[in-house]
């Protein structure tokens, strides 16, 4: 279920609200060998299997980078700011990746908003994401994502 704000303003006193989940994104070794295509990183850890079957993890992982970029796809599942001109990605504050996402596992976001401060033409958030791994003990990724809302 989507969180929707009828304003950019609407969020400054949201502050500290779970705002909720994404649906579950599988990462199967096609998208991880794409994301390997789009940025060169083709690190064997990554990109090949029989090397990466004996190889600390037992298997490819997903970039941490494009666990990161699929919060991108996760945040407009999880909130909707209405009466807006654009919003904008403005940045991230913080990015770790507790743990590896291993090739067929899947994956979600989770977010709430931690900050919220009125800019000139909008408002300026942050928002933290945890991205879960299915069955997972750790998150695979937390970032604290910045976007701006501008009306």
């Amino acid at each position: 279920m989507t969180t929707v704000f009828a304003t950019p303003d609407d969020l400054l006193a949201a502050v500290g609200t779970e705002l909720g989940k994404s649906d579950w994104v599988a990462i199967e070794q096609d998208r991880i060998d794409g994301f390997a295509d789009a940025t060169d990183d083709h690190q064997w850890i990554h990109v090949d299997p029989e090397a990466a079957a004996a190889g600390p993890f037992g298997s490819t992982i997903a970039h941490g980078y494009l666990t990161l970029a699929l919060t991108n796809r996760f945040l407009p599942q999880i909130v909707r700011v209405n009466g807006v001109s654009m919003g904008i990605n403005y940045g991230v504050n913080k990015v770790r990746f507790p743990q590896p996402v291993p090739v067929g596992s899947r994956v979600r976001g989770h977010a709430t908003l931690t900050h919220a401060e009125e800019i000139d033409g909008g408002v300026q958030v942050v928002i933290t994401i945890t991205v879960e791994i299915e069955g997972g003990t750790k998150p695979a990724c937390i970032v604290e994502s910045v976007s701006r809302f501008l009306r």
